[in-house]
C-alpha cells in the first residue's frame, strides 16, 4: 500500500510544495501579539486542509481558559480497529524573523535557491508538518484508510514554550489518549548519516532583575561612588561558569542520569566535524573540555544567557548610571534532571552571589519540561530503524538532539505515552536565525519515508505498545 501512496504523493509533489509555500507566507509568530491575525489565518488554512483531506472531527482544541493562548488544530481518523493509535504531532507557529536586514530574501516570501526553500518556519517545522499531513491525506485518497489510527495534533505555541499545552491536555485528555506520539518536529542529527530521534534535552527558564538604586544617576555625579546595576549584572552572569565554560552553579545537574559508555558511544557515532559545526555561526569552541562538542550539546546541561539589558541603548551617548538591569536565562537539561530543581539551584546561586546593597527579584516560574528518552526496544524505534535501513541501505543511528520539544515530555507525563521524533529538518538549516531553509530533497525523502513508516507501524497491533505505556499524571496536574 505504501508504494501506491508514495506514487500519489510524487504525482502531487508540485501542488504539495505550493501548499507549503502558502503556509509559509503566513507569519504565524506565536510569541508576538501583533501576529495574532496571522496565527488565526494559519489555523484556518490548516483546518480547511484537514477537512478537504477527509479527517474526522476537525476542530480547534483550547486550554483551561477558552480564548487565551493559541489553540491547537486537531483532526482524527479511527478506522483501523486493533491497530496502533498514534498522535501525529507538528506545530504551525514560528520564531520571529528578526533581524530582518540579514535575510537575503523576505522571510515570509518562500524563495527557492540552489535546491533549498528559504523562509521562516520552512525547516522548523512547517516543511515536516506538511509532509505528515499530506501523507495521511494520501492514504485516505488512495484506499480510504490509514494503516494506523491517527490523531493529528498541530500545536500553536511550541516556539514560545508551550504555555497552554498542559491545559489543552487537561481539557481534552480523552480525545488525545493514544499508544504513542510520532512527531514531525525534531529533525535529523546529521546531514550525511541517517539518524532517528530518540530524545532531546529538557528545558527550564528564569528571568531576573537587579536593582542598585531607587533611580538612575548622573555618571559624573555618582560614577565611581555608587553601584552600577549593569556592572553588578555582568559580575553575576560571569559567576555562572568558569573560564573554560564549566557550570559553576553548586549541585546543578546533580540529579542527571550518569552518562554511560553506551551513551558516549552513540554520541561518538555522530561526530560533529567541529570546524564545520562552529563555522555555521562563525563561532569558537567553549564548554566543559571533558566532553566532546556532540556530548556537550546532547548529553550535558547548559545555562545560557538569552538576553541582557538595562541603562541606555539608543543612538549616541547618555551618561547614566543604570539603577536596574535585567537578564533572561534558559537551561537545557540532561536526562534525569528535574526542571524545578534545576531552576532552584540557579536561584540559590544568584541569591548567594548578589552583594549587599543590591536587590534581586525573580520573575514567576513559567514551568519547564524534563528530557524524554525513547526506550531502546520501543516498537516506534524498531519500525523507524527498519524503514531507514530500507530507504538508505545502511543502519540509521539512534540520536539525541540538543533542543527541546516540550510535547514529548508533557505527553509522557500527562498521557503516559512515549515519542519518536521523525522530522526531516537538517542541523545546518539556520532554524531560529536569518535565512532559514529546508532542503527540497528532504521534501522528496519525507514523501517516501512517512508512508513507509506508517505502513510499517500498521503491521503492528495496539497490544504491541501496551508494555511501553506509563502511568499518567493526575488530571488536575
Amino acid at each position: 500500500m505504501s508504494e501506491a501512496v508514495i506514487a500519489r504523493l510524487q504525482d502531487d509533489r508540485d501542488a504539495i510544495l505550493e501548499r507549503l509555500k502558502a503556509l509559509l507566507r503566513l507569519p504565524s509568530v506565536s510569541t508576538d501579539p501583533q501576529f495574532a491575525g496571522s496565527m488565526k489565518a494559519a489555523r484556518e488554512f490548516l483546518l480547511a486542509r484537514l477537512s478537504v483531506l477527509g479527517l474526522q472531527n476537525v476542530q480547534l482544541l483550547e486550554g483551561d481558559t477558552p480564548g487565551e493562548g493559541q489553540p491547537a488544530v486537531y483532526g482524527e481518523w479511527s478506522g483501523a480497529p486493533g491497530r496502533p493509535t498514534l498522535v501525529v504531532y507538528g506545530h504551525y507557529d514560528v520564531q520571529p524573523a528578526d533581524p530582518l536586514e540579514l535575510w537575503r530574501s523576505p522571510p515570509f516570501e518562500p524563495t527557492e535557491r540552489d535546491g533549498r526553500l528559504y523562509a521562516r518556519g520552512a525547516s522548523d517545522v512547517k516543511g515536516s508538518t506538511t509532509i505528515a499531513i499530506e501523507t495521511i491525506g494520501a492514504f485516505l485518497a488512495v484506499s480510504g484508510a490509514c494503516p494506523v489510527n491517527v490523531k493529528l495534533f498541530l500545536e500553536g505555541e511550541e516556539e514560545c514554550g508551550s504555555p497552554s499545552l498542559r491545559g489543552i491536555v487537561r481539557r481534552h485528555r480523552d480525545k488525545l489518549t493514544a499508544d504513542a506520539l510520532l512527531s514531525a518536529d525534531g529533525g535529523r542529527a546529521s546531514t550525511t548519516i541517517p539518524t532517528v530521534g530518540v530524545g532531546g534535552r529538557g528545558m527550564a527558564a528564569l528571568e531576573f532583575t537587579l536593582r542598585t538604586a531607587a533611580k538612575d544617576g548622573h555618571s559624573g555625579s555618582f560614577g565611581g561612588a555608587a553601584r552600577n546595576a549593569l556592572h553588578e549584572m555582568a559580575a553575576l552572569i560571569a559567576s555562572l561558569h568558569d573560564r573554560d565554560g564549566r557550570i559553576a552553579v553548586a549541585d546543578f545537574g546533580d540529579d542527571a542520569t550518569p552518562i554511560s559508555a553506551a551513551m558516549r558511544a552513540a554520541a561518538a557515532a555522530l561526530p560533529l566535524g567541529e570546524a564545520d559545526f562552529y563555522g555555521r555561526i562563525g563561532g569558537t569552541a567553549w564548554g566543559d573540555p571533558a566532553y566532546t562538542a556532540r556530548e556537550r550539546v546532547t548529553l550535558r546541561p547548559t545555562i545560557e544567557v538569552n538576553g541582557l539589558w538595562g541603562g541606555y541603548t539608543g543612538a549616541g551617548t547618555k551618561t547614566v548610571l543604570p539603577s536596574e538591569a535585567h537578564a533572561k536565562i534558559t537551561m537545557r537539561l540532561a536526562p534525569g534532571m528535574d526542571p524545578a530543581r534545576a531552576r532552584q539551584r540557579l536561584v540559590d546561586h544568584l541569591e548567594r552571589h548578589t552583594p549587599p546593597g543590591v536587590a534581586l527579584s525573580i520573575a514567576p516560574d513559567q514551568g519547564g519540561v524534563p528530557a524524554p528518552t525513547l526506550p531502546d526496544d520501543h516498537p516506534l524505534l524498531a519500525a523507524a530503524l527498519r524503514v531507514q535501513q530500507r530507504l538508505h541501505g545502511r543502519p540509521a543511528v539512534p540520536a539525541r538532539m540538543g533542543g527541546t520539544v516540550p510535547i514529548t515530555a508533557i505527553f509522557r507525563d500527562m498521557l503516559g505515552m512515549d515519542s519518536l521524533t521523525y522530522g526531516l529538518a537538517m542541523p545546518d538549516e539556520d532554524v531560529h536565525a536569518p535565512n532559514e531553509f529546508f532542503r527540497l530533497s528532504s521534501l522528496d525523502e519525507g514523501l517516501r519515508s512517512w508512508p513507509m513508516l506508517l505502513s510499517e507501524l500498521g503491521a503492528l497491533s495496539a497490544s504491541d505498545f501496551a508494555p511501553f505505556r506509563h502511568p499518567a499524571a493526575p488530571v488536575n496536574l
